[in-house]
């Protein structure tokens, strides 16, 4: 089933414009943290979400604190739409001691568990049966908590995907499994390696579960659909797959320029910025340009402080670099 772009759906306008903020506060960030890298205090390599911002934002509307978020290395936009700050991401970024992960995780780790937010994973599809593993516990211990896996298009041609569905389905596990499917697998278009048209939703049906495809770019559109899907997962009803249409701005890395993407494909998807979106969105819902232009000037104060308390954060002490290894705090292995 596909989720069309429905000029009915009807939101707050309030809300909007609060997510609004939160998309503008995720693409600011991202802009910070490629600059940051231009200049040299960003080391190693990151993956942008630029375009993706929708996703996260909508989905976690839909979603309570007490809910497991999982992401992949492209996940800047999932850990500050589930509480992490400007601040804490890109001093993280910066390899500082008051990051996230305490300088020990990077871009491709950003955790923020307190928040459910657990982890960001480098190894493509390797969350997926984690986040199964999360919503089985949520169903031994008797509570309602829903666990979502957001992966990328790449990753459903991995195996740990179908073996995640294939036991998610037949023990009807509260989890979602959202695609962010951008076209490309890295440099590949998934298309011209894949067998079906719709890579995630496509294979839904061979483990018995619902699917929808929907306009990821839509921050409205992702919530209303996430949030059914998410009733459906607290009343025991198992199960969903979400394929999230939508285009990263950057290229795959830090070091792609992204040359293999055809001008006019870029060009048509720009003009589908999540941010544009949203406030077309904004302005039919009778909220003034200023309104809007006044959530942009609050972002831009808040990413602006950011990038100078992770600058101005110290390296962490190399003494510590062995510390919260394990889960209590310590560096010993324990068999």
């Amino acid at each position: 089933m596909t989720v069309s772009e429905d000029t009915s759906i009807r939101v707050d306008a309030g809300r909007l414009l609060e997510w609004y903020e939160e998309m503008a506060l995720i693409r600011r960030t991202e802009k910070a943290a490629y600059d940051l890298f231009m200049s040299g205090e960003v080391k190693g390599t990151t993956h942008l979400a630029a375009g993706h911002e929708a996703v996260a934002v909508g989905a976690s509307a839909a979603l309570r604190e007490d809910d497991y978020v999982f992401a992949t290395y492209r996940g800047h936009h999932h850990a500050i739409a589930r509480g992490a700050t400007p601040a804490e991401c890109l001093a993280e970024l910066m390899s500082k001691a008051t990051g996230l992960c305490k300088a020990k995780g990077g871009s491709m780790h950003l955790t923020k568990a307190d928040k459910g937010m657990l982890g960001s994973y480098a190894i493509v599809g390797s969350h997926l049966p984690i986040a199964a593993g999360a919503a089985w516990s949520a169903k031994l211990r008797g509570t309602d908590q829903v666990a979502v896996a957001f992966f990328g298009d790449g990753a459903t041609n991995i195996g740990a995907f179908h073996e995640a569905m294939n036991l998610a389905a037949v023990w009807k596990l509260p989890v979602l499994f959202v695609c962010e499917n951008n076209l490309y697998m890295e440099y590949t278009p998934i298309a011209s390696v894949t067998s079906v048209p719709n890579p995630a939703a496509d294979r839904a049906a061979a483990n018995g579960l619902p699917a929808e495809i929907i306009d990821g770019n839509d921050v409205v559109i992702v919530h209303d659909t996430v949030k059914v899907a998410v009733e459906r997962a607290r009343a025991g009803d198992g199960p969903t797959v979400i394929e999230a249409l939508t285009y990263r701005q950057y290229g795959h890395s830090r070091a792609d320029p992204a040359k293999y993407r055809p001008a006019d494909e870029v060009e048509r998807w720009m003009q589908r910025d999540p941010l544009r979106i949203a406030r077309d969105r904004l302005t039919s819902l009778g909220v003034g340009e200023a309104d809007i232009d006044a959530a942009d000037a609050r972002v831009a104060q808040v990413v602006d402080a950011a990038v100078q308390e992770a600058r101005d954060a110290p390296f962490p002490d190399p003494a510590q670099a062995l510390t919260d290894v394990w889960a209590d705090g310590g560096a010993v292995w324990r068999n």
